[in-house]
């Protein structure tokens, strides 16, 4: 499979990303493959990260963008990957109506123009109407894929939201410190 060419594609999207100043994730089916297992009482329903998101997540914090995740499930591991591992600005959890927390972002002084939010489900259609950019998978659910701004070709769960990621820092010139080997 040939990769799409990211750098081209944000410029089609340009006015709209250079206004972002949030980036907001739903979990399943988006940060992961959407498959769950119980880990036992302690953890509860479990879920696996790609490692290639987070780093994603943690290159536009230090960019000074405020990141977080908007979850309908609620379990002790998404608190321990989004806060604990992450250290994530913001993480709400167990609710499908994810309006509520859509408005909290608003209420700190963010215009809906000024939030990306990517969703997958038929619960993330009015946040993904309402943001300034939004995007899904390919694995999407039809109505989902006809009214988002951009759908992945990498899969939920296996890199997609850093595709989004990279989408927003090719078209707001953002790249990570990196420093030479002899510095």
């Amino acid at each position: 499979m040939e990769l799409r060419d990211l750098k081209k594609i944000s410029e089609q999207h340009k006015d709209k990303l250079q206004k972002i100043k949030v980036c907001a994730f739903d979990v399943d089916g988006i940060l992961t493959d959407g498959r769950v297992w119980w880990a036992g009482e302690e953890i509860g329903w479990n879920r696996s990260f790609n490692i290639r998101d987070g780093y994603g997540m943690k290159v536009l914090q230090r960019a000074g963008y405020k990141v977080g995740v908007i979850s309908g499930g609620n379990s002790v591991g998404l608190r321990k990957r989004f806060v604990e591992n992450l250290g994530l600005d913001f993480m709400y959890q167990g609710s499908e109506d994810k309006r509520g927390s859509f408005l909290e972002l608003m209420n700190e002084g963010y215009a809906a123009q000024e939030i990306l939010y990517m969703g997958d489900e038929h619960f993330d259609i009015p946040l993904l109407k309402r943001a300034g950019f939004s995007a899904t998978v390919p694995e999407a659910c039809v109505d989902v894929k006809s009214i988002v701004d951009y759908v992945t070709q990498i899969e939920g769960g296996r890199g997609a939201a850093r595709e989004v990621i990279d989408l927003l820092r090719y078209a707001c010139d953002i790249y990570p410190e990196i420093p030479d080997f002899e510095n």
